[in-house]
């Protein structure tokens, strides 16, 4: 390939994406005062912040985070757990909670996500699984469908008879560069048919990377439940740990009777001395998730114009900060990563080696030079190593950084030991 100017390509996609970047500083703001009227109807005072020990019984600090969460998702309930270990953790805890033996659980957008695979029994009769404790499942791809409403409502009547009982959206792409990101709207056709040919079904989305994204959340537009890692878009960068849901008071409860036990549900769990972080976090979380959408575009941008195959395009309107790049070679792949991390404020010069994660059935190449574990609100990519070798970019909390990193990656990937392009 012929020699190329990395300033010249990042300041002409700036350029190209001005009108975007406007649009999503406009969502940005819209968020931000959802999340700082949230604050005050609350209450918010620094008495919250403090430590609790134990049990954490009656702990005010945790209460006013759920009620602010709740009022950001439009929810009538919510729980912000520390005792969440992953967006997936949450996840099951809803599933958990909200299923018996005898129901079904149908999957509306096709194969879930790797680490939900376990979690529904897909991948073996895993001890604890959905399958395992007697719960049905069936899948199907209706995205291609949502601008087909007979094709849909046809296929939704046969797939919500009984006896399904929940209903799942997965909102992000996952490891799928096939697979479109569903905005809210995307959501909203799906929500408005479930409840015209059963209104008792339960409509659950799959909210990772998706939150404050757009103007509302899935609740808002039909859904009955959400959940997702704190770790990502929410926590702002500054949750070192935890997931949350988000629904109607009943289901949370059923969940939370999962997380922890009957009879205690809600009423106890520390914060460990986390409330200011997850509450400060909240409250950059527009912010953080404006820049990272801003960074996907701009990725998008410079490596379609350098021939890369990428999802979505450039100019999309996002419904997640997930960014798909195509290099349809295993060395290429782990070179890019190897790069990205080097661009990183932590670990800059650690190596990633491809790797057996939990829940992944692949082994899997992670970009993680991130102050927080998995937070993927950072700046972070990864990718398994199985056709057509696709790079998951994501994150960046400050656009700035992401410009760096990306102009750093441009000057090094055409020669030398990582060369990718």
């Amino acid at each position: 390939m012929a020699s190329i100017n990395p300033a010249h390509l990042v300041a002409h996609a700036e350029k190209e994406l001005s009108d975007c970047f406007a649009a999503i500083d406009e969502i940005a703001y819209a968020n931000q005062k959802k999340v700082l009227d949230a604050f005050r109807n609350n209450k918010l005072t620094a008495e919250f912040f403090a430590e609790r020990t134990g049990y954490g019984m009656d702990d005010a600090g945790r209460e006013v985070i759920d009620a602010i969460f709740a009022e950001i998702c439009g929810a009538e309930a919510a729980a912000v757990r520390m005792q969440l270990v992953s967006g997936t953790h949450a996840l099951a805890c809803l599933l958990f909670g909200n299923l018996r033996a005898g129901d079904c659980l149908t999957v509306l957008t096709g194969h879930p996500y790797d680490t939900m695979e376990k979690v529904i029994g897909l991948a073996g009769d895993e001890p604890g699984s959905l399958k395992n404790l007697g719960v049905l499942y069936q899948e199907a791809d209706l995205i291609p469908l949502l601008h087909d409403e007979a094709g849909l409502r046809l296929a939704l009547e046969k797939l919500l008879a009984p006896p399904t009982r929940i209903a799942y959206i997965q909102k992000s792409c996952g490891y799928s560069i096939e697979r479109p990101t569903l905005l809210n709207r995307d959501i909203a056709c799906l929500t408005t048919l479930i409840r015209a040919i059963r209104a008792d079904v339960i409509i659950m989305v799959d909210n990772c990377y998706g939150e404050l994204v757009e103007l509302r959340e899935p609740l808002s537009v039909g859904a009955d439940m959400i959940a997702g890692s704190f770790i990502k878009n929410p926590g702002g960068g500054l949750a070192i740990s935890g997931g949350y849901f988000a629904a109607k008071t009943a289901l949370v409860d059923a969940a939370l009777n999962r997380l922890t036990a009957p009879g205690i549900g809600g009423h106890l769990g520390l914060s460990f001395n986390q409330n200011r972080l997850l509450l400060q976090g909240m409250f950059l979380a527009p912010q953080a998730v404006s820049n990272a959408v801003k960074g996907a575009q701009l990725f998008a941008h410079v490596f379609k114009s350098l021939g890369f195959e990428v999802s979505p395009e450039p100019a999309c309107v996002r419904g997640d900060i997930i960014q798909a790049i195509k290099f349809g070679n295993r060395q290429k792949l782990v070179n890019f990563l190897n790069l990205l991390q080097q661009f990183s404020p932590v670990d800059s010069h650690v190596k990633p080696e491809p790797a057996d994660m939990p829940g992944y059935e692949d082994q899997v190449v992670m970009a993680g030079g991130t102050f927080v574990e998995g937070s993927t609100i950072e700046l972070s990519g990864d990718g398994p190593l199985r056709e057509p070798y696709v790079a998951y970019v994501q994150g960046g909390l400050t656009y700035m950084h992401v410009k760096l990193a990306l102009t750093g990656l441009l000057e090094q990937g055409t020669s030398g030991q990582f060369q990718f392009i």
